[in-house]
């Protein structure tokens, strides 16, 4: 698949957000990709923090600073411990990093996204903090890889989470464009609604597990159709379908298959779940271990399962007593 055209990576100059561009390298290197590392310096705290300190020389340091900013970019930006022969396009800009990333992403058509999971000023808390998840929210248009780990080779096991709405098929081809040579899982993870009151209900314990069996095989058969829309040949990837909660399910085959990359979607069935980035989009960015690639889908949350070939949520038909009997294997009065 094509590699990406440009690539922005954005950092802070802290230790982890040089993994970060490090990574930006890496994938540069592979896939002939422009790349482009952006510091965005937010000067506005100094002349509320340190305007009655500094009185007349607060221009003076905001001039330093970003002297400084600039000659530690450039340091970076030709650091042959990780350039990787990429001669990257270094740039620092003054202003709110949220609004500056966003901004430069846009106007460079970034293909790709590039941030470290921690760092010494706006991404220095976890990645559940509101300054990032605004910060994905702003990138809605483009994949964002939140790296976690030193780089020390291309990725070699990549886990994709598949809950088959529309962002399910781009995520698919992004991943395989991000790591066009990784051992490719296709992970479902699913539980029936309501699957906890079922029997209380009067569904009976075999007739849940016979909708949880039947629907597994229909989600199998619906990865193998995503992967060939997507345009994977068989032999490309493999698939796994399990029952269970889709964050703890996600989480523990990063470990069973040593995923070193996660790809998730960022969309939501409804505006607040949307607003809160996803329960599982970031349960994975807190907890998994290796570098998570969010690819967001554009539109309206509203318009998740109307469009794109999507099915609606699963649903459990009302079973009432006589047809739980039926679909069990007995015969209805």
């Amino acid at each position: 698949m094509k590699s990406f055209t440009r690539i922005l990576a954005a950092t802070d100059l802290s230790a982890p957000a040089r993994h970060a561009v490090a990574r930006a390298f890496r994938l540069a290197a592979t896939g002939g990709s422009e790349l482009h590392i952006l510091y965005a310096l937010e000067l506005d705290a100094l002349d509320v923090s340190l305007r009655e300190m500094l009185v007349g020389n607060l221009a003076a340091v905001k001039t330093a600073l970003v002297d400084d900013a600039r000659e530690h970019l450039s340091q970076l930006a030709s650091d042959s411990a990780i350039h990787q022969g990429v001669a990257a396009l270094p740039r620092v800009i003054i202003g709110n990093p949220l609004s500056v990333i966003a901004a430069e992403a846009d106007a460079l058509d970034a293909g790709l996204v590039v941030l470290g999971a921690r760092g010494e000023s706006f991404l220095r808390h976890a990645l559940l903090g509101s300054t990032a998840a605004r910060l994905l929210r702003k990138s809605a248009q483009r994949p964002v890889l939140v790296v976690k780990q030193p780089p020390h080779e291309a990725y070699r096991s990549v886990l994709v989470a598949v809950d088959f709405s529309p962002v399910s098929i781009q995520a698919i081809r992004t991943a395989r464009q991000l790591a066009p040579n990784a051992d490719l899982v296709l992970l479902h993870a699913f539980e029936l609604p309501y699957e906890g009151k079922l029997a209380y209900a009067g569904v009976e314990e075999q007739v849940i597990r016979q909708y949880i069996t039947s629907g597994g095989e229909t989600r199998r058969k619906r990865l193998h159709d995503l992967a060939a829309a997507a345009g994977l040949a068989s032999t490309d990837y493999s698939v796994r379908v399990i029952h269970g909660d889709p964050a703890q399910q996600i989480i523990a085959m990063e470990q069973e298959y040593a995923a070193d990359l996660i790809v998730v979607g960022k969309h939501g069935s409804h505006i607040v779940e949307e607003l809160l980035l996803g329960s599982v989009t970031k349960h994975v960015l807190a907890e998994a271990q290796g570098d998570v690639l969010v690819i967001a889908d554009a539109r309206p949350a509203t318009s998740i399962f109307i469009s794109g070939g999507a099915n609606p949520p699963d649903t459990v038909p009302y079973l009432t007593p006589a047809a739980t009997r039926t679909a069990a294997g007995g015969t209805a009065p």
